[in-house]
């Protein structure tokens, strides 16, 4: 089960993809569509074929894009969680041979291994939680334990 947490970057990242699909990528579509079908016998119309497909696609994203910002709740930074790692923490860590890693905790949908930032619901981010500077956390893996000591968290505020 999917934690229903975002951050209010990433809830202004989901909004905006459903405003484009629905105010512009679905329109032109649809125009696509219409035009397709005006050229006469769908059966042999692959650009026809084609658009419904893309139709359908977009409105199942639509659908879940709606469904799922009506069930997510946004996480605003607060003072308080200032030196403790909680939901939206920048945390930069070091493992026992010291090779360093940074990494944001996020919501679900908000993954991006490009950026470093990785579920609340993964293994490394649940060993992170509540943890200090110069706390250790020790993550289960499927090659046994892996300990990571905390150097510096902080917070984007906004």
């Amino acid at each position: 089960m999917k934690t229903n947490l975002v951050t209010l970057a990433g809830w202004n990242k989901l909004d905006q993809e459903l405003k484009y699909l629905w105010k512009v990528k679905r329109p032109e579509v649809t125009r696509a569509v219409s035009a397709a079908a005006a050229l006469g016998d769908r059966s042999d119309n692959a650009e026809y074929k084609e658009g419904k497909r893309e139709l359908r696609s977009i409105d199942r994203r639509l659908r879940f894009l709606m469904k799922r910002l009506d069930e997510l709740t946004i996480v605003h930074y607060a003072p308080s969680q200032e030196g403790k790692v909680y939901f939206g923490a920048y945390v930069e860590l070091e493992d026992e041979q010291g090779q360093p890693a940074k990494y944001r905790i996020v919501g679900p949908d908000e993954i991006d291994v490009a950026n470093n930032h990785i579920t609340i619901d993964s293994p490394v981010a649940r060993a992170l939680i509540g943890k200090s500077v110069d706390d250790e956390a020790v993550v289960k893996t499927p090659n046994g334990d892996k300990v990571w000591y905390i150097n510096a968290i902080t917070y984007q505020k906004s």
